[in-house]
């Protein structure tokens, strides 16, 4: 099986190649839980704040069922899901020093514009603030806002930490990016090329679960030595900011059912 790449953009941004995925004009993509959320709702289920404890959690419940409801869900909008991809933990960065729940009260915090996210940021005490990611730096300058939430890789690669150096590796959310086929491709194709398709998937995910383990390590190291402080919250204080989130889960917990249900068991929760 032949594939030809196309990086950095070229096809337009994730939700236009999204649209070509499903018009399929383009054959595979990859796309993030943020991305699906806006087209099979049921993703958003794993943009739940602490959901998972860590990303070994995560892995667990896409092997189980859930990634499986995940997988076959997409069926509805013209997609097979084929795998998954991890996309990492994302934590707190601020300009001021943040060890707790109280430190949060009234920081404006940048998130991604999705209610979901705002309200965890409201749960916390702060004020989200919705700013465009290539406008996130400047904002950290001028004050607009006071922090943001990403992985340690992006906080590290868009230089984040010289204006808010204080992390906070609070890993309120550990999510994944789901790889995409077309889904009449996929049904096209035979049983022998779906078995290729799937084991290297298997393949690549083992590759991709190695290798963004070391880099999230590197970067870590690599924001000390810049000059960051790291914090690592103990269990009491992770315990208290799960406390706050119960207003979101009393919200969404009814509209996500099965899933939650399926993750859960995967847990053994």
């Amino acid at each position: 099986i032949a594939v030809n790449i196309y990086e950095s953009s070229i096809l337009g941004d994730e939700i236009s190649y999204m649209e070509q995925l499903q018009a399929g004009t383009v054959d595979v993509a990859k796309l993030s839980i943020g991305t699906l959320s806006g087209l099979y709702e049921d993703t958003q289920v794993f943009l739940l704040p602490f959901l998972f404890k860590n990303n070994t959690e995560m892995w667990k419940a896409l092997e189980g069922e859930a990634g499986t409801t995940i997988k076959n869900g997409l069926n509805a909008y013209s997609i097979q899901g084929i795998g998954f991809t991890d996309c990492g933990s994302r934590c707190f960065y601020t300009t001021v020093p943040v060890t707790s729940i109280g430190d949060f009260k009234g920081l404006p915090i940048r998130v991604q514009n999705n209610q979901l996210m705002n309200s965890m940021v409201d749960c916390l005490g702060a004020n989200p603030v919705n700013v465009a990611a290539n406008e996130v730096y400047s904002a950290l300058q001028t004050g607009v806002c006071k922090g943001g939430e990403n992985n340690p890789n992006i906080i590290l690669s868009d230089s984040l930490y010289e204006v808010a150096p204080n992390v906070l590796l609070d890993n309120h959310t550990t999510t994944m990016d789901v790889i995409c086929m077309n889904l009449e491709l996929w049904e096209s194709l035979s049983e022998e090329d779906k078995a290729i398709v799937n084991d290297a998937m298997e393949a690549a995910t083992e590759y991709d679960r190695e290798i963004w383990d070391a880099a999230v390590e590197e970067s870590l190291q690599k924001l000390e030595e810049g000059g960051a402080t790291i914090t690592r919250p103990d269990d009491a204080t992770l315990d208290s900011f799960r406390e706050a989130m119960n207003p979101i889960y009393e919200e969404y917990a009814s509209r996500y059912e099965t899933l939650l249900g399926q993750i859960n068991a995967a847990l053994g929760k």
